[in-house]
């Protein structure tokens, strides 16, 4: 038994806090990692529950403050709470150790609870996070128990410290072997985690990874890119997204991995045969088809990059259906939504009438000829020209089921967002970027268009208030791809600003009223100002 009657100095035990909070972490991930559950780590689930609970205002606040890394930010700002709780328990414990038992009895609550309400969550979910709390607390009672204990006298000739004075002495603590214990268990820690870490994003143990797949040969190519369609200014954005560039968001804290050789997917649900398909199954089909598709967020600001171009591999989406004996809503189906499923829970809307009504919508299993990476959804996603992700792109899926808008709200819509999202015709500049400095003479302005599943018929450029000119566009590849544009412009010395709209071939013209993401995309003429000297 460890002496709790000495006194321990709040300082050392903020830091056996630190410490043990660090080695629950590890342990919970190393026990995830082995379990194949890496989500049910509380630190992950936590974090998927603060994403579920945080309002739209805020989270659109977090895609725009910090794009692509909000959830980077989201670790960040867990770590410094969490550190800063652990700190405080640890300094309470060093003088009460009931505040140790009471303060992790506490977080292990939070993660437990976050651990079973994550969608699929089972009995072995609670494992990671019990651990993590047994270990904490053992690091925890060890580390004090170490600063409690009696310092040894220095060898004979050595020279001390002066001493401090009585009000900040520890009594008996040996502050040497407190650091190298404290440091072992850090280091400890550190190396359980990236181990845990290392195993969960390997796939290890996994039949069927990414890297073993090769693409088959589609039955229907996709059809050649036209010469010109790809202007190659410097500054534009490429025709074609590399994969490593595509925008990601989506609320996975982890990506998913997952085995491909036990994965399926359902199709079931209000007028539909019930139907399983396997990768291999999907594979192995004679109906596989590549298109080009521009995908776009409905979190893209105007001007915004949350929108790519890719070349996809997949299975018309509206085959499985009709061997589902699904029937669109205008030809009496009972079903006018589509709940598509995730592997980690996310449920994504699809109005029926747009799967079915002749458009490129896909089962892809492949991005850019290669199989579909991690984070874009590997082993199969949803790709569907002319509506916004949040209510298509659905990844990792593993479900579909036929249902109604009255009968089901799909994860975004109780926050906020319209239960149909059809893409609204949007134009970006590239270049120049905003507040560059240019010479006077001719400048070229240059960037992209996209009004997918219906195509870009005109985009036009104004400087400053003149009139609307309009802008010579690339060639088209298809009306589901964005179409990039260039203007030439006799610059004066000052400062300008620069405005772009679109027109698609519905004869729809940007609106220049300007209007937030939510509920369902955002509008308004995106505007520059450059120097021109």
């Amino acid at each position: 038994m460890f002496d709790t009657t000495r006194t321990i100095g709040r300082a050392p035990g903020a830091i056996a806090g630190l410490v043990a909070a660090g080695a629950a972490l590890a342990s919970a991930e190393v026990v995830g990692a082995l379990l194949s559950r890496a989500s049910a780590a509380p630190l992950l689930a936590v974090g998927d529950a603060v994403v579920d609970l945080t309002p739209q205002p805020v989270k659109q606040f977090a895609v725009d403050t910090f794009g692509t890394a909000d959830k980077i930010a989201l670790f960040v700002g867990m770590g410094v709470i969490l550190a800063g709780a652990a700190a405080l328990l640890g300094a309470g414990a060093a003088r009460r150790r009931w505040i140790g038992h009471v303060g992790i009895a506490a977080f292990a609550a939070v993660g437990l609870a976050a651990a079973l309400t994550r969608p699929g969550s089972g009995i072995l979910d609670t494992l990671p996070t019990l651990t993590g709390a047994a270990v904490c607390g053992a690091v925890l009672l060890w580390l004090l128990g170490v600063a409690s204990r009696p310092a040894t006298a220095p060898p004979e000739g050595e020279q001390t410290a002066p001493e401090e004075p009585a009000e900040k002495q520890s009594p008996g603590f040996d502050r040497r072997r407190f650091t190298l214990l404290a440091g072992a268990a850090v280091a400890a820690s550190a190396g359980a985690g990236t181990a845990a870490r290392l195993l969960s994003s390997s796939g290890a143990g996994a039949g069927l990874v990414r890297e073993d797949v090769t693409l088959p040969r589609p039955a229907s190519a996709a059809v050649p890119v036209p010469i010109g369609a790809d202007l190659e200014i410097d500054g534009l954005a490429s025709f074609f997204t590399p994969n490593e560039d595509f925008y990601r968001i989506d609320t996975a804290l982890s990506i998913p991995r997952v085995d491909a050789s036990t994965w399926s997917l359902r199709v079931h649900g209000l007028g539909a045969r019930e139907g399983v398909y396997t990768y291999a199954d999907l594979l192995a089909r004679d109906d596989l088809v590549e298109r080009d598709i521009t995908l776009a967020c409905v979190s893209n600001p105007v001007g915004g990059e949350y929108v790519g171009n890719a070349r996809w591999v997949g299975v018309p989406l509206a085959a499985l259906l009709e061997e589902a004996g699904v029937r669109p809503p205008a030809d009496g189906g009972p079903a006018d939504q589509l709940v598509s499923r995730s592997d980690d829970g996310m449920t994504i809307g699809t109005p029926v009438a747009d799967v079915m009504d002749g458009r490129d919508a896909l089962i892809a299993i492949g991005m850019n000829g290669q199989p579909l990476p991690y984070d874009h959804g590997f082993p199969a996603r949803m790709v569907v020209p002319g509506l916004y992700g949040y209510v298509s792109a659905c990844k990792w899926i593993v479900d579909i089921e036929l249902t109604t808008f009255d009968a089901f709200d799909a994860y975004w819509v109780p926050r906020g967002w319209s239960a149909r999202g059809p893409i609204k015709t949007h134009s970006r500049i590239d270049t120049p970027r905003e507040r560059a400095d240019v010479a006077a003479g001719t400048v070229t302005i240059a960037g992209v268009a996209w009004a997918q599943n219906t195509g870009i018929d005109r985009v036009e450029v104004r400087v400053d208030d003149g009139e609307w000119r309009q802008a010579t566009l690339a060639e088209e590849d298809t009306a589901d791809t964005w179409r990039q544009w260039v203007h030439e412009w006799d610059a004066g010395p000052g400062e300008h600003r620069i405005s772009v709209r679109a027109t698609d071939r519905a004869g729809r013209t940007q609106t220049a009223d300007r209007a937030a993401v939510a509920p369902d995309g955002a509008t308004g003429h995106h505007t520059i100002e450059v120097v021109v000297s």
